[in-house]
């Protein structure tokens, strides 16, 4: 089935192991780990001809990168290779779906057609999993993996990455989540690769911050101090100093808020969490100011400032009264003005520069962190002769510098075309895109991931030789994090290679897990109705782990329908309270009570209830009696999501005893009387609802009469604007047109 394609020696080697048992494969980048899943997909479909191959990675750009591959060198006719986004409808996937030998597909959609029976797993003959160190805590592949370890009729696991992480704790993580049974592991020293790997020039190139820089990181430091001081004088901690990382400090926050969670409420352990967050912002202007530059910094300080005359945290507002922050934005700004950027824009010029007298076909990548400085850098670099620049950024949109999947395809498209000769990249470029002939690619500053240092240095030497720069900042915190990155991507082989001698250790035993689940039918498992809205949440991937047969469905009340008396309303501490003081509350649970004999409210977190908002307790306390007293309902207390899984599961096995199990979804209604009609139907107008319904037909005294009203009239209600009013006579006047 394969097709202008010959195999390298190791990778033959790699197959044979992936053929038998679940598989990590860590290769170096452009060393060809899709070409590997290739192979098995072709040998898994000739072992099983009705089955389909699955191929999981995390961007819709390295989801078209491997479909192209397979559009190259699989025997295959092309509709039979399909991609699953979340650009593609449901509905769409599901149809799709049926004919498809080869599915691409991103993580998260692929979870949700799993729990609404969309696709079927048992069908799927072999599971690929791309960028597989990101199969840690809570990440989909996780769920996707166990899964298919349950479901699969002929399961088959291979995990490809170019760095799975230097420590043990999370490469063990990731062969545990993916069920591994082998790893492979090659570096460019394998006499087997060595004959494969493009010679990669790497070169750090050191800067020096100019004095007005340090003008301005001695306001920052004597800012950090202040606070710190005050923190020692408090008595809470004196574990902190002006170089402590933010891993330690974010560390330190979570250990107090945990102890406010409990109740522990006094005025210096408030302030104490007060002056850390301030710390931290501090110290992130100082990241900025050291590896970015004024632009950068300048954005960040002023928006602070803005925040501060509008938000009631009160760690904006203190810090942007601090004398010494002041100080920082004042000559900051003035250094913005002069236009003075960090002395890294001028080297990566004359970098550029030189490239290009070397090679007018040159092409290059450069990586910086954050999106307004690389935005800053493509304007910069679009002011040189011979330069044509362009930005690669992820969608999530700040500002104006968010991008589509279709526009990111789009880009890389015209990169490979040779439209443009520099791609400035945020993290996004980082993982796994196939971009011939790159010839240099420069971080903008070193990151302390032996991961993603990993990841930027594969984008060149792909199918030539390359070169990698790292601009460093003397004297900063550019330094440590070039010297982080460097020891643990050397802690990275050691680990893997102590994990494959150990081959054989219990970490590696993770045959295909058998459990009960697998021989109840499914007449026989517990039914839950649960809102399409809760598809995102742990608990029902939870539910689906304890073999419960999952009904998605649009609820109109109720959270989880467990029979035809029990529906549960799910809040998380936080919105529990929320939802007294906004009124939201007591309406939903007269009408689960009004619909379900035996409603319940699970509340869920371990926060203390008392100390989300400025309420009275008594208030709270009041809302809790009511609830339980004057409606009858039950309120069940669950530490997180798992917790609430449990109690789901339970009180449905309860209730569908002795072969209750085919309930209606919406329980026994008791007969509306006709005023509740009357509301019902009123309620049901545009921005209306239970609350204005009321309202509305004790002016009008009938439904006739509050559709026949005009908008003047419908404004004279109280809580009726000119813009409800308009949208309740376009609903009642607007022609019915059936298409």
């Amino acid at each position: 089935m394969i097709k202008d394609f010959e195999p390298r020696l190791y990778q033959q080697t790699i197959f044979a192991t992936c053929a038998s048992k679940n598989t990590l494969v860590v290769l170096p980048t452009g060393m060809g780990k899709t070409n590997i899943f290739l192979m098995l997909a072709s040998h898994r479909l000739k072992q099983y001809p009705n089955s389909k191959i699955l191929f999981i990675g995390p961007t819709r750009p390295l989801i078209d990168q491997y479909k192209e591959v397979f559009k190259k060198h699989f025997d295959i006719d092309e509709d039979k290779l399909v991609i699953f986004t979340g650009m593609v409808k449901p509905e769409k996937r599901a149809e799709l779906w049926k004919d498809a030998k080869i599915i691409f597909s991103t993580p998260q959609g692929l979870e949700n057609d799993i729990i609404s029976k969309r696709i079927s797993l048992e069908e799927v003959s072999l599971l690929g999993f791309d960028e597989a160190h990101k199969a840690v805590k809570d990440y989909s592949y996780v769920w996707v993996a166990k899964q298919y370890n349950k479901l699969a009729r002929y399961p088959r696991i291979v995990a490809l990455t170019a760095s799975p992480g230097s420590d043990i704790e999370h490469i063990s993580e990731v062969c545990n989540n993916l069920f591994i049974e082998d790893i492979e592991v090659r570096t460019e020293k394998d006499p087997d690769v060595k004959p494969y790997v493009q010679e990669m020039e790497l070169e750090w190139i050191e800067v020096q911050i100019p004095e007005s820089f340090i003008q301005i990181k001695n306001y920052f430091n004597e800012c950090m101090k202040s606070k710190i001081k005050e923190i020692k004088n408090l008595g809470y901690t004196t574990d902190i100093n002006g170089n402590t990382s933010k891993k330690d400090l974010l560390a330190l926050q979570g250990s107090i808020h945990s102890e406010i969670a409990h109740g522990n409420k006094d005025y210096s352990i408030l302030k104490t969490i007060s002056l850390i967050a301030e710390i931290m912002k501090v110290q992130h202007g100082l990241e900025l100011l050291e590896s970015q530059g004024i632009t950068a910094l300048h954005t960040y300080l002023n928006k602070l400032k803005q925040e501060s005359f509008t938000t009631k945290v009160k760690a904006v507002k203190n810090l942007a009264n601090d004398i010494n922050f002041k100080s920082a934005l004042i000559k900051t700004d003035s250094l913005f003005e002069k236009k003075i950027e960090h002395p890294k824009l001028e080297k990566l010029k004359n970098i550029l520069k030189n490239e290009i007298e070397k090679n007018k076909d040159m092409k290059m990548i450069v990586f910086n962190q954050y999106r307004d400085n690389a935005l800053m850098i493509v304007n910069e670099l679009n002011k040189m002769e011979k330069v044509k620049s362009s930005l690669f950024v992820g969608q999530m949109k700040k500002g104006d510098t968010g991008m589509t999947q279709k526009k990111q395809k789009e880009i890389l498209d015209q990169f490979r075309n040779n439209e443009f000769n520099v791609l400035v990249s945020t993290s996004i470029g980082e993982e796994g895109l196939d971009i011939p002939k790159v010839n240099t690619v420069v971080f903008y500053e070193p990151i302390p991931s032996a991961i993603r240092t990993i990841q930027r240095k594969g984008r060149t030497a792909r199918h030539g030789q390359g070169r990698v720069i790292v601009l460093v900042a003397k004297n900063t915190r550019d330094v440590s994090y070039r010297w982080s990155a460097f020891h643990k991507e050397n802690r990275m082989y050691r680990t893997l290679e102590s994990l494959k001698r150990k081959i054989s250790s219990p970490l590696m035993n993770n045959k295909k897990e058998e459990n009960l689940n697998k021989f109840i039918s499914e007449e026989d498992k517990v039914k839950i109705y649960a809102d399409t809205r809760e598809k995102g949440s742990g608990v029902i991937k939870e539910l689906i782990e304890m073999g419960v047969d999952i009904k998605l469905e649009m609820l109109k009340i109720g959270d989880y329908v467990c029979s035809e008396k029990v529906a549960v309303e799910i809040k998380t501490v936080k919105d529990f309270v929320d939802s007294i003081v906004d009124n939201r509350l007591l309406q939903q649970l007269k009408e689960i009570k009004r619909n379900f004999e035996r409603p319940i409210v699970i509340v869920e977190g371990t926060e203390d209830i008392y100390s989300m908002r400025r309420v009275h307790p008594h208030a709270i306390r009041g809302m809790i009696a009511t609830i339980a007293v004057s409606y009858g309902i039950p309120i069940i207390y669950s530490k997180n999501y798992k917790e609430t899984s449990s109690y789901l599961h339970i009180i449905a096995k309860r209730e569908q005893e002795n072969g209750k199990k085919d309930f209606s979804l919406h329980g026994d209604r008791k007969p509306l009387t006709l005023k509740e009609q009357q509301e019902y139907i009123v309620s049901s107008l545009p921005g209306v609802g239970p609350a204005l319904a009321r309202p509305l037909l004790k002016k009008f005294k009938t439904i006739k009469k509050v559709i026949n009203a005009s908008a003047e009239q419908l404004e004279k209600v109280e809580k009726i604007g000119p813009k409800k009013a308009a949208e309740i006579k376009k609903i009642t006047e607007s022609e019915y047109k059936d298409s």
